[in-house]
């Protein structure tokens, strides 16, 4: 093969590793963050998360949360309604490394109590039969 090629082939997986990259993440800190949910984009090729989090004398500060691609999220129970603007959460969050309100999203743990999760299934509500889905009768 010609030179630039293989160049090129070389150079092809370090590209899609800075596109998927987590040096801007303070991967070894975890940030919870309590507020109201400001905005929530299914859009690809990631989610992002817009949450009012009030500071120390209760001013709102708006934090950007990005997430996963909404076809990954959708395989682990997530759809474009499971956060509406105004939900009150909890989200677990590992921070950006500058002083830059935002970072890479966990978990969310909704007002009912359900836990949603990037990873893995949403946890139940507390209470609920997990054999049950939300909304059906047993």
């Amino acid at each position: 093969m010609k030179p630039l090629l293989w160049l090129t082939l070389a150079a092809l997986p370090s590209a899609v590793f800075a596109h998927h990259s987590y040096a801007m993440f303070d991967m070894s800190q975890t940030v919870t963050l309590q507020g109201t949910i400001r905005d929530f984009q299914w859009t690809n090729p990631h989610s992002w998360i817009w949450i009012d989090v009030p500071d120390d004398k209760g001013v709102p500060q708006q934090w950007g949360i990005e997430g996963m691609s909404p076809n990954y999220l959708a395989r682990r129970g997530w759809s474009k309604r499971t956060l509406k603007q105004g939900d009150k959460v909890s989200m677990l969050i590992h921070p950006l490394k500058g002083a830059e309100h935002g970072g890479s999203f966990m978990s969310v743990t909704l007002a009912d109590g359900t836990v949603m999760r990037q990873t893995g299934q949403p946890s139940p509500a507390p209470g609920a039969n997990p054999l049950i889905p939300a909304g059906k009768s047993p």
